[in-house]
């Protein structure tokens, strides 16, 4: 995006009739109305002072320090009455605007946020710790908040309009967009980002946030570097991605991992990468990419692994087939809510993908591909827990046989409302123990102990 589209997506999208009469006191900036009007007014000054060949050659930097030096030049001339606060925020706004994302800025920059949801242009909410809060930010009106949905969409070259209301997009720090617009938003445009830190979250934050215990997060880790292939179930919001990313942080750096992904999130930090992202259709509804074709390509690019970022469709049939075909240790996300809703999920999948199989020989196919469900979920104080890990044993008769190994479990609410429990071991010994022991990879044999609480 050129520097003239930049400035030309600033928050004065209705500017003011005429040229406007800025206030002169102080006191008229505490009306919020009132400093949009300041705010658009000093947009429209800037595009006819500044010169844009010449900016467009400054590094990011030094153009706000130019859009600086401008915005306090012209409050010097227009004679404004502001106080030194008020000035640094005008200055802020403008250079948000104009070099980022307006008033999703300070938002985005604040690490505890992990969710923003934008209503509409008035109402815009986030989630901190797991807990969703109302905030004070705004946009000047509904084409404001457009503009800034055109910029974060076109940087992935990817377009809304009302042909196309609905678009998946990602920011440049990966956090993933969603955008839907009228007429199938009935109260404006609808902005929904979630947040990824900009430093990916390990296994030891995890057992900080107390999501698992260390002995579990060994258990997981032994999993992933013993090559078994991982289903990571749970609700939106649970952290299936997150917990994802960490997982995949074990596998050995000497394989080559291939990613596919609606919109690209996962931050992998092996050397032998390969991302790939499916692609929505043009105008004219030409062109699609979607996951199953993108699973059917990444099976003849020698993957050691497949890391698919979710199965939500008929991908899930090649997911299956490249598990049973040698490509061991692979992993994705499902939406569930128990291991067992995983499975039958998966099961329709595959009706979705035109198997017209018998369900048992459906499920055998599950079976013999999967062998963990990890199941996430976020619990009702905002935390998230692993509150299930199973393992899948086989078929008998038509149904899929699972074991619960590790669970969480809840023994009441204190105060604040926090969710007080433990984990521990269901005491089965799990199949997959000897394959871990196979891979020389330590296992103790009190791991298993029904007996033991993990607080």
């Amino acid at each position: 995006m050129s520097l003239r589209e930049r400035l030309e997506t600033l928050g004065s999208a209705t500017p003011p009739e005429g040229r406007m009469d800025i206030p002169q006191r102080a006191a008229s900036m505490r009306n919020t109305r009132a400093y949009q009007e300041l705010k658009s007014h000093m947009h429209m000054a800037l595009l006819e002072r500044i010169d844009l060949e010449a900016m467009e050659s400054l590094t990011p930097e030094n153009l706000r320090d130019e859009l600086r030096g401008l915005v306090e030049t012209l409050l010097q001339e227009q004679n404004v009455v502001v106080n030194e606060q008020e000035r640094r925020n005008l200055v802020r706004d403008i250079q948000y605007e104009m070099l980022g994302l307006g008033p999703l800025e300070p938002l985005l920059a604040d690490p505890t946020v992990s969710d923003i949801l934008v209503n509409n242009s008035q109402q815009v909410y986030v989630e901190r710790r797991g807990v969703i809060e109302l905030t004070d930010v705004s946009f000047t009106d509904d084409e404001h908040l457009m503009k800034i949905i055109d910029k974060i969409v076109s940087r992935v070259g990817r377009r809304i309009d009302e042909s196309s209301p609905m678009v998946d997009a990602r920011l440049p720090d990966g956090s993933r967009v969603n955008a839907i617009i009228p007429p199938l938003a009935l109260d404006g445009p609808t902005l929904s980002i979630r947040r990824f830190a900009v430093i990916p979250l390990t296994m030891e934050n995890l057992l900080e946030f107390k999501t698992l215990v260390p002995e579990m997060a060994e258990l997981l880790a032994s999993l992933t570097q013993a090559k078994l292939n991982i289903l990571i179930s749970g609700g939106t919001g649970t952290g299936k991605t997150t917990l994802l990313n960490i997982l995949s942080s074990f596998i050995p750096a000497h394989e080559r991992i291939i990613t596919i992904e609606d919109a690209a999130e996962l931050q992998l930090q092996q050397p032998h990468v390969v991302r790939l992202e499916t692609r929505p259709p043009n105008i004219e509804g030409r062109g699609e990419v979607n996951q199953r074709a993108l699973v059917r390509n990444a099976l003849r690019m020698r993957p050691d692994r497949i890391i698919l970022g979710e199965v939500r469709g008929a991908e899930a049939l090649d997911m299956l087939q490249a598990m049973n075909t040698g490509h061991e240790g692979s992993m994705g996300t499902i939406h569930a809510n128990t291991p067992r809703d995983a499975l039958t999920r998966l099961e329709n999948m595959l009706g979705m993908a035109g198997v017209n199989s018998l369900p048992k020989v459906m499920r055998s196919q599950i079976a013999s591909a999967i062998n963990v469900v990890v199941q996430i979920a976020r619990l009702t104080d905002g935390k998230r827990k692993i509150v299930s890990l199973q393992e899948i044993t086989g078929m008998e008769g038509d149904m899929i046989t699972m074991q619960e190994i590790f669970s969480f479990r809840q023994t009441g609410v204190g105060e604040g409302g926090v969710v007080q429990g433990y984990f521990a071991a269901t005491g089965i010994r799990p199949r997959f123990s000897d394959r871990i022991r196979a891979y020389g990879l330590p296992l103790s044999d009190t791991l298993f102990d029904p007996m033991r609480r993990y607080e």
